[in-house]
């Protein structure tokens, strides 16, 4: 995971050293909105934008599972970058379809010629504009969840109103806690950034298994983007995050509602196809040599995920 410097690639770790070990992420550079209004920027339009993904990466996830769930999958192209990020960050296993590009940081400068930052996944590409939208995956998901409602006719809302305090809530508690807990537990470089970030991951994991005993989904019986955002890491952490992590208290088979949830999560619409362990176990194993310098990909675990969730009587 490198980084570009006034458009140019160097590839450099985060730094843990000034930080006491600590992983600490960086916020995203992009931060512009698809809003259906008049006299917006970035009107919803069908084939305008282009999404490019990891399907290894749980922030790019999330915004495919909302293509998904609102019917966009027609009106929104997709690019997945290949598992391994090694030297050159991101890549692309063929050129991909706008520019022939091989490298994701190619995205980058041709939005902003000395841009930078961070190269992440996911972005949301403006074929009108010749420019990035947005490559902060939160935003982005907001955007897919509402922006489309009038060319798809999906007006299903992840994000309700009446529920957003609950919704909003939860996602401060999840993010630091979970999905970027396993992040500040893995990329850990002292004993005790790692135990303290390992501490709190287990004791959200636990109140949130304990939450759903008495609650089908987190705010209660109404899916929300706030499950939708806890499945790609729950989904991910058997695979990838309790080995190559060392996140090995317990598995997510371990907690009784926690496995539950996440297989009815993971059978929901088409929300499977948009898994892709291959490429997960591929990317963490292979990609973060600091981590497992032997590069071996696991063949396991086995996980049970086809069989009936058993959760209709939450």
């Amino acid at each position: 995971m490198g980084k570009l410097v006034e458009g140019v690639w160097h590839d450099v770790w985060y730094d843990t050293k000034s930080s006491g070990g600590k992983f600490v992420r960086e916020d995203a550079g992009f931060r512009n909105w698809v809003e259906n209004k008049p006299g917006a920027p970035f009107q919803p339009e069908s084939n305008r934008y282009h999404l490019y993904v990891s399907l290894a990466c749980p922030w790019a996830h999330r915004t495919l599972i909302m293509r998904e769930l609102k019917g966009l999958t027609q009106h929104i192209d997709v690019t997945a970058v290949s598992p391994d990020m090694l030297d050159n960050g991101w890549e692309f296993s063929t050129p991909e379809p706008l520019f022939g590009f091989t490298k994701m940081h190619q995205i980058y400068t041709q939005a902003k010629a000395d841009y930078s930052g961070r190269v992440t996944v996911p972005v949301l590409w403006d074929k009108k504009t010749n420019s990035i939208v947005s490559n902060e995956s939160s935003e982005i998901l907001r955007m897919l969840n509402s922006e489309f409602n009038d060319l798809t006719g999906n007006h299903t809302n992840y994000y309700p109103e009446k529920l957003r305090h609950d919704i909003d809530e939860w996602n401060a508690f999840i993010y630091p806690n979970i999905n970027n807990g396993v992040y500040k537990t893995g990329f850990a470089t002292t004993q005790e950034a790692y135990e303290e970030a390992f501490d709190n991951l287990f004791a959200a994991l636990d109140k949130v298994d304990a939450h759903l005993a008495t609650s089908r989904y987190l705010v209660g019986d109404t899916l929300t983007e706030s499950d939708w955002r806890l499945f790609t890491t729950l989904i991910r952490f058997d695979a990838a995050y309790v080995g190559h992590f060392k996140c090995n208290l317990k598995r997510i088979a371990d907690y009784p509602h926690l496995q539950g949830y996440m297989k009815e999560l993971y059978q929901f619409g088409n929300v499977a196809e948009t898994v892709s362990f291959e490429h997960i176990k591929r990317h963490y194993y292979f990609s973060h040599k600091g981590i497992n310098p032997t590069q071996v990909v696991p063949k396991g675990p086995d996980l049970d995920l086809e069989s009936t969730h058993g959760r209709d009587g939450v």
